[in-house]
C-alpha cells in the first residue's frame, strides 16, 4: 500500500518542483476542505454518547456545543478541544446564537423531546443539515412541519434510529422486502415500557448553572422540581414527551417501516389500544400499553410493551429483528438469497457510528440511513397509539390525506402545539 512517504519520494524522483506540503498532510490529517463541521445541541446522557461518536472520525470536527447546563457544555467543549489540541469547539448557552455561525454544516440534536421540533426547524431555516433524536416531535402536525421543512430547504436529515446502521437489521429488513416470507399476515412490534407514575411535583429553587427558562422552551412554564430536568423527567412527563411509546417505540417501529419501504402504507389505518399511566405525579405518560390494528392491505398489526423486537409473520414462517439479534423460524429463511430486484436498504459504509453516516451525507447530499420518510411514518404510529390509549377509542388513519378521521377529540390531539413565546419555531 502506498503511503504519504511513497508519494513524496515519487514526486521528487520525477523532478517535480519543491512542494509546499501542509503539515496536516504529513501527519495524516484530513484537509480542512474535506472536513464536516458539526455542532451538538444537548449534551446530556444521550447527547454525550453521540458527541463521543463524533470525535472518532478524523474528518468530522465538533466546532460548537450548546446546552442549558453550564457544566455540560463547558465539559464537552473542553473534551473536544483536548482531542483537537486547540481551541476548536465553542460552548453556547443558547443554541439559537450558535446557529448564526456560518461554519457549521450540521447539528446533532439530543435535547429533551419537547425541543426536537423547534431545534430541527430553526436549524434548517439557518441552512444547517440536521440529525434529530427520537421522537421526532410531540404531535403529528409538528411531524408534518419537520418533513415539509426538510424538503423545502433541501436539507440532509438523519433520525436517531441508529439501529439502521447495524448490518443484521438491514439484512433482516431486506429479507422481508425480498418476499421470503410469502404473503405477510401479521407484524408484531414490542418496545420496552416506561415509568408508570413517579416524579416529584414539589417546587424547588432552580440550581445555579441551569438556564431553566430555556430548558422549558416552548412548553408550558412549570416550577422546577428535583426530577423535571432529569432524563426521566424529559422522557415521562406529558409536558415534554409521550413516554417510551415514542422514545423507545421509535426503534422497533422504525424497523417495521424500513422493511415496508418507508411508505405511507407502512402506517396502520386502524389502531385501538389500552395503556397504564398515573396523573398525580410528574411522570404521567403512558408507561405500559397494548395495541392492535390493521394496515390498508388487511395485514394485522400489534404493538405492546416488552422486550425490543419486530416480528414479521408470513405463510412461509417468521423473521424477528431486534437490536441484538436476527432470528427466523424456520432458520433456513436467513439463508435465502435476496433477488437483485429487491430494493436494498441503505448501508452505513463509513465504518463508524450512525452520526458518521449523517456527516458523510452532508458531503455527498445523499439520503442517510434514517431518512425523514422513515422518521415521519414511524413516529406517527407512536402518536396514533398514544391517542388511542388516551381516548380509549379506535383511531382511524386516512393514508391518502395523512389525517385522523371520524374523531374530533383525536384530531385535536393530532394537532397539539406547544407554543410558549418566544420559543416558537
Amino acid at each position: 500500500m502506498k503511503t504519504r512517504r511513497h508519494f513524496l519520494k515519487a514526486a521528487l524522483a520525477a523532478g517535480a518542483a519543491p512542494l509546499m506540503v501542509p503539515a496536516s498532510f504529513l501527519r495524516g490529517e484530513t484537509a480542512p476542505s474535506n472536513r464536516v463541521n458539526l455542532a451538538n445541541v444537548g449534551v446530556g446522557g444521550q447527547g454525550t454518547g453521540l458527541f463521543k461518536t463524533m470525535l472518532q472520525p478524523e474528518w468530522i470536527r465538533i466546532v460548537a456545543v450548546a446546552d442549558c447546563f453550564k457544566k455540560r457544555r463547558e465539559d464537552r467543549a473542553a473534551q473536544a478541544n483536548q482531542k483537537y489540541a486547540g481551541t476548536v469547539c465553542t460552548p453556547f448557552q443558547d443554541f439559537r446564537q450558535m446557529l448564526e455561525r456560518k461554519d457549521i454544516d450540521g447539528i446533532v440534536c439530543a435535547t429533551p423531546d419537547h425541543w426536537h421540533h423547534g431545534v430541527a426547524i430553526l436549524a434548517m431555516q439557518a441552512g444547517k443539515d440536521v440529525y434529530i433524536e427520537k421522537p421526532l416531535s410531540l404531535s403529528i402536525d409538528d411531524n408534518k412541519h419537520v418533513r415539509e421543512t426538510v424538503y423545502r430547504y433541501g436539507r440532509v436529515f438523519q433520525y436517531g434510529t441508529q439501529q439502521r446502521s447495524s448490518s443484521h437489521i438491514r439484512i433482516g429488513c431486506e429479507l422481508v422486502r425480498s418476499g421470503v416470507l410469502g404473503k405477510i399476515s401479521r407484524v408484531d412490534v414490542v418496545a420496552p415500557s416506561g415509568a408508570v407514575g413517579g416524579g416529584s411535583l414539589e417546587a424547588l429553587p432552580v440550581p445555579e448553572g441551569l438556564d431553566y427558562d430555556l430548558w422549558l422552551g416552548p412548553t408550558r412554564n412549570r416550577p422546577y422540581t428535583k426530577d423535571r430536568c432529569t432524563s426521566q423527567g424529559a422522557w415521562f412527563s406529558s409536558e415534554c414527551a409521550i413516554g417510551f411509546l415514542g422514545g423507545y417505540g421509535a426503534h422497533p417501529l422504525d424497523v417495521m417501516c424500513w422493511a415496508l419501504h418507508d411508505q405511507p402504507e407502512s402506517v396502520p389505518v386502524e389502531i385501538e389500544a389500552t395503556g397504564k399511566r398515573k396523573t398525580d405525579c410528574l411522570f404521567d405518560t403512558i408507561g405500559k400499553w397494548e395495541a392492535k390494528g390493521r394496515f390498508a392491505n388487511g395485514v394485522e398489526f400489534t404493538f405492546k410493551s416488552g422486550p425490543d423486537c419486530t416480528t414479521f409473520v408470513g405463510e412461509n414462517g417468521s423473521i424477528s429483528i431486534s437490536r441484538h439479534a436476527l432470528k427466523a423460524n424456520p432458520l433456513n429463511l436467513l439463508r435465502s438469497p435476496i433477488p437483485q430486484s429487491t430494493k436494498p436498504c441503505r448501508a452505513n459504509t463509513t465504518g463508524f457510528h450512525h452520526t458518521a453516516d449523517f456527516a458523510q451525507c452532508i458531503k455527498t447530499r445523499e439520503m442517510p440511513c434514517s431518512n425523514i420518510e422513515g422518521a415521519y411514518h414511524s413516529d406517527n404510529i407512536s402518536h396514533l397509539t398514544n391517542i388511542a390509549c388516551l381516548t380509549g377509542r379506535k383511531i382511524t388513519w386516512d393514508v391518502a390525506n395523512q389525517t385522523i378521521v371520524g374523531d374530533a377529540e383525536a384530531l385535536k390531539m393530532m394537532r397539539r402545539k406547544i407554543q410558549r413565546q418566544p420559543f416558537i419555531a
